[in-house]
């Protein structure tokens, strides 16, 4: 092989596919999406009231200028309390991917370079891991090492990491596979520097567009968790312990609480696997 074709082939693996623009909607989404992480980054700061003050002589009382939402059950202000549990609900499930992917894509790079045995038994691993719902091995780690959402997050990330690295596999196997390594290997660069400068950076449209769609997922699942009691402990305030607390105010004709935070997890994962899905459409176009 000549040095010139290898130069051209270094320098066609350096230019990172880019995500082409999306249409209306995806953008509508992402600024959602912008939107609600800030929320969860300030929330605390912003919030105007105590979101722990119980007033029992409030309970259920509607708006008034200084309590635009109004009251939950035990006289708590509710938009402070959605503001501030935005930063567990949305943080946490941003802490599920982040671990997640990261293994999942290190993983995936691995296993298709180095194939062979080691690509076998990591397809064996993630086989089994396949077997167990994520939400099952969260509850499952609930009752080992107690609740909260250290333990549900961390397991969530276990469970979710087979997704990414499968599909991340199938596409570091194509890099693997191109004229630009050969060119590489034949000019004496390493595996380590292969992988991290080149399959990597290659790779990652499509690791953006799977961290996106698992966002979803994992957001649903943790406010279930909170929801049974097995996450984030009240009275410290998280959306799905909102939709659990709120319970009895829909059954007193009172379903602010439970309405209004249901309403936040619905919105930001719809926003979220709506954007996830055009990002993922756009990665797989550029990987053709």
């Amino acid at each position: 092989m000549s040095v010139a074709p290898a130069e051209t082939a270094v320098r066609r693996s350096l230019r990172v596919p880019r995500l082409e623009g999306i249409d209306a909607v995806g953008h509508a989404c992402a600024v959602v999406v912008v939107v609600a992480i800030g929320v969860a980054l300030v929330g605390p700061w912003i919030a105007p009231h105590d979101p722990e003050a119980v007033d029992l002589g409030k309970s259920f009382a509607g708006t008034d200028p200084g309590h635009p939402l109004g009251y939950d059950g035990q006289g708590r202000d509710l938009l402070s309390r959605l503001l501030v549990g935005a930063q567990t609900s949305l943080l946490g499930p941003l802490a599920v991917v982040a671990i997640a992917v990261a293994i999942g894509t290190a993983l995936a790079i691995v296993a298709a370079w180095r194939g062979g045995r080691f690509d076998t038994v990591a397809g064996g691993v993630l086989d089994v891991l396949f077997a167990f719902p994520g939400i099952l091995l969260a509850v499952l780690a609930a009752a080992v090492f107690g609740g909260g959402l250290t333990a549900a997050a961390i397991a969530l990330s276990i469970a979710y990491m087979p997704y990414v690295a499968r599909v991340l596999r199938g596409a570091a196997l194509r890099e693997r596979g191109q004229q630009y390594v050969s060119a590489l290997e034949v000019q004496g660069a390493s595996g380590t520097a292969i992988c991290w400068r080149h399959l990597l950076p290659n790779v990652l449209p499509l690791v953006v567009a799977q961290g996106t769609i698992l966002f979803g997922y994992a957001m649903v699942d943790l406010a279930a968790i909170s929801f049974i009691g097995l996450g984030v402990r009240p009275p410290h305030p998280d959306w799905g312990v909102m939709v659990f607390e709120g319970r009895s105010g829909v059954l007193q004709s009172h379903p602010a609480e439970s309405l209004l935070a249901g309403l936040c997890i619905v919105v930001v994962v719809i926003a979220v696997n709506l954007l996830g899905e055009r990002l993922n459409d756009r990665a797989q176009a550029a990987a053709r």
